[in-house]
């Protein structure tokens, strides 16, 4: 049965930071719904109803341009070892870019990897768990280095002009592009 929760609690908590990986899914009112898979190191509580992800560039920025239109976003964790459990955060979130005001105190919780373009502020509305009992018990074996050692090995310039032209989200939503490049 799925429990309802107005805010993360100390065994929320634990849970998530035992989680490899999480997935975001955001919608704005017409077009595509927007589903991603993360990993990393990038997921930090801030508080009972305050969470943040540091975002690295990759194929597209839909969840920047979705929370600009709309703000609406769920993460879900999956606990594919024992106990079976799910995890989502409600909630609505905001992009914070390099160049913005808060994104020095913001940073200042993550270990910022080469590629990051941004960090996503998300205020938790609900907290929902339930049981995941139909999910299958699966093992981590290594983080995939593949997208970091791509950004670290980029060309600053180029890869801030790459950024740059990045302005729009599938659908032809606004996004904004980060206007420094974090390598190695």
């Amino acid at each position: 049965m799925a429990e309802f929760f107005d805010a993360l609690n100390d065994d929320h908590i634990a849970f998530i930071t035992k989680q490899p990986m999480f997935f975001v899914a955001t919608a704005a009112a017409d077009g595509r719904i927007n589903l991603s898979p993360k990993g990393y190191d990038a997921f930090r509580v801030l508080g009972p109803d305050r969470v943040a992800y540091l975002d690295l560039g990759g194929s597209g920025n839909e969840t920047h341009a979705h929370l600009v239109a709309d703000g609406r976003i769920t993460i879900m964790f999956n606990n594919f070892a024992n106990p079976a459990l799910i995890m989502r955060l409600y909630g609505h979130g905001q992009p914070v870019l390099p160049q913005d005001e808060g994104w020095d105190k913001l940073a200042t919780h993550f270990d910022i990897l080469p590629g990051t373009r941004q960090i996503f502020d998300i205020s938790v509305d609900t907290v929902q768990t339930s049981c995941g009992w139909g999910v299958p018990r699966m093992e981590m074996t290594a983080e995939r280095e593949t997208l970091v050692k791509y950004h670290r090995q980029a060309d600053p310039d180029a890869w801030v002009e790459k950024m740059s032209g990045r302005v729009q989200s599938i659908d032809g939503l606004p996004t904004r592009a980060t206007d420094r490049y974090f390598g190695g």
